[in-house]
């Protein structure tokens, strides 16, 4: 039998004929043959894999305007492809879970936890072997961490850490405490001169949860039961295309274009807004903020030694900024490191 019928074809793939003339007008799924007269569609045996693909892709969620890129590729991008999708529905979907949980704490009058958590830190920048001036910035205390990476100079870099260090949690309600943050964070640089702007990731310390604050490629690590986690997402041209699977991560990695970025603070009037979301505090987790000065030559895998086997956050910055340099120093440095423990 070289031909099967639209019904037979959707029985087979577990598709139903209304999707598949759907597939068929976006030309994702063409049939192999068209009735002249009658216009009904006939399938090939052949092309049932590619459906039964297409349709356990739309049962995890993945949009149509993804599957049909990621069935052109070979397997081995497609699944580098699906790898990176899931990851982002994971990131949201972990973020939307601790906002719930803290309004329903805030619903309920819960405290959400019986201890006091706080960070145990450090953070230090370094220019770098290469560069002219340092226009990175860090900082760390009990309740904050922050990493910055300015260009056109260090004013804006510098004026978003301090909005940060402004910024008071307990002023504003749980459910408007991301909005409330973001907006702090794009107006700490509307003072900056034009030309300059600045990344920045920062961890904000509230209760029992972390508030996490990111825009452009500087990064936030966690290390948790000895696995490390990427928790931002860089916003960069190169991250854009990995995302729609037109190079790979690998690829990325040595692309000329690799520091081209999508969104920054910039200043005045400033129109990006960076990505907030709540995130878990548990104690004995530790985390890494830093700029592409250090993650950017040191290998992740090398990064997670360290941080699993180097016990002071200050002396983890200092071995992490040094292995930077060693790797040729060619951008500046900030890195920041914090151990959540239990106070009292």
């Amino acid at each position: 039998m070289d031909r099967l019928t639209i019904g037979a074809f959707a029985r087979a793939c577990g598709l139903t004929p209304k999707a598949l003339r759907l597939y068929d007008e976006l030309g994702l799924l063409r049939p192999a043959e068209v009735d002249p007269l009658s216009g009904y569609r006939f399938y090939a045996p052949e092309q049932l894999d590619r459906a039964r693909l297409v349709a356990h892709l739309r049962r995890i969620g993945l949009p149509l305007a993804r599957i049909q890129p990621l069935c052109e590729l070979t397997p081995r991008q497609a699944a580098a492809e699906l790898g990176a999708y899931w990851d982002g529905v994971l990131a949201d979907t972990a973020a939307r879970q601790d906002l719930v949980t803290l309004l329903l704490d805030h619903l309920t009058g819960s405290t959400g936890m019986n201890t006091t958590l706080g960070l145990r830190y450090a953070a230090r920048t370094d220019q770098g072997l290469v560069r002219a001036r340092n226009e990175d910035a860090a900082y760390a205390d009990g309740g904050l961490l922050a990493v910055a990476d300015g260009f056109g100079g260090p004013e804006a870099a510098g004026a978003a850490v301090e909005a940060l260090k402004r910024f008071d949690p307990a002023a504003v309600g749980p459910g408007d405490l991301l909005n409330a943050l973001a907006e702090a964070v794009r107006a700490g640089v509307d003072g900056a001169p034009d030309e300059t702007g600045t990344t920045l990731t920062a961890l904000l310390l509230s209760g029992s949860r972390l508030a996490l604050v990111h825009i452009g490629d500087s990064r936030a690590y966690l290390l948790r039961d000895g696995e490390l986690f990427q928790i931002t997402h860089d916003h960069t041209l190169v991250q854009a295309m990995v995302d729609e699977g037109r190079i790979t991560a690998a690829e990325a990695a040595s692309h000329p274009q690799r520091s081209m970025l999508l969104r920054a603070l910039t200043g005045p009037d400033a129109e990006a807004r960076p990505d907030v979301s709540l995130h878990t505090a548990r104690p004995g987790d530790r985390y890494l903020l830093c700029s592409d000065g250090l993650s950017a030559v040191v290998p992740q895998a090398v990064v997670h030694t360290v941080l699993g086997t180097v016990a002071a956050p200050e002396q983890a910055v200092q071995q992490l900024i040094g292995l930077a340099n060693r790797a040729g120093g060619p951008d500046n440095i900030a890195c920041a490191v914090a151990d959540v423990v239990t106070e009292g």
